[in-house]
């Protein structure tokens, strides 16, 4: 069993419904992981916007909503100094998982979370659907693989089916074949994975992604495409406004990448 108090599941609350959403969500995977519940909510000292009691008033809503949601659950509520995503960045070196709500998501801070992070980040969503199979977005990248090796491993620990798609954005057999080889390829490389279901696609990566989100348990990605150039891809910023589900980005490298533009803006208890 694992100890509660070791990398704990961190959910960052800032005073939102869908913050309370991820409080939910963050209390349901900190249970079913035998995790320590971390409740943060950033607070700048100098800001003219808040007050302390504020602060602490909106922790309390959150831990209380937690324990009503998921009894049993341990929550550590932490008031910390600072900027929300560089708070939530640094306490991503030591967590198993951070949730976060889409309050709005084209947020720089939301953006920095998904594409900096040291260890998965799930993006909380409303309602979700009763039942529905993991599915793994595969592009060929090491992100994807790093991907369908988590979502093997949830699909396990929940007993629940797996898909692996692969969407090809051009039409023809070759693009067709291409496609059809990447996604074995990628389903060979990673040994966890035990039953799965492969499926190809055809359309734009983002939309045809969404559209299957609707009918998934959970989502999960790699946060880049298969060139890496930005920190965080078209697709990701794309199912980060339009996903359906649960969306788990996992990174596929051991360093968060820099800084992106505030212009643009590790799974799940089922």
């Amino acid at each position: 069993m694992r100890i509660p108090t070791m990398s704990p599941v961190v959910v960052g609350v800032d005073g939102t419904a869908a913050g309370l959403a991820a409080v939910r969500l963050g209390a349901r995977e900190a249970v079913s992981r035998g995790r320590l519940l971390r409740i943060v909510h950033a607070f700048t000292w100098a800001s003219e916007n808040e007050n302390r009691l504020a602060a602490e008033n909106l922790l309390a809503e959150a831990t209380a909503t937690a324990q009503r949601s998921t009894p049993g659950v341990r929550v550590d509520p932490q008031l910390v100094d600072g900027p929300a995503d560089r708070v939530l960045i640094q306490l991503s070196r030591t967590a198993e998982l951070v949730v976060v709500g889409n309050t709005v998501p084209d947020s720089s801070v939301l953006v920095q979370v998904v594409a900096r992070a040291f260890c998965p980040v799930v993006v909380a969503r409303g309602p979700r659907p009763p039942s529905g199979p993991v599915i793994a977005a595969v592009d060929g990248s090491a992100w994807s693989v790093q991907g369908l090796r988590l979502a093997a491993l949830e699909a396990r620990r929940r007993g629940i089916g797996l898909e692996a798609v692969h969407v090809v954005s051009r039409a023809g057999y070759r693009a067709e074949d291409e496609g059809r080889a990447m996604l074995a390829a990628a389903m060979a490389a990673v040994p966890e994975l035990r039953r799965a279901r492969a499926r190809l696609l055809s359309g734009n990566p983002g939309p045809a992604l969404a559209r299957v989100s609707s009918r998934a348990r959970i989502l999960v990605l790699g946060p880049r495409g298969t060139s890496g150039a930005a920190a965080l891809g078209s697709v990701a910023r794309y199912l980060l406004r339009q996903g359906a589900c649960p969306t788990v980005f996992v990174h596929g490298r051991a360093r968060p990448a820099g800084r992106t533009s505030s212009k643009s803006s590790n799974a799940l208890a089922g």
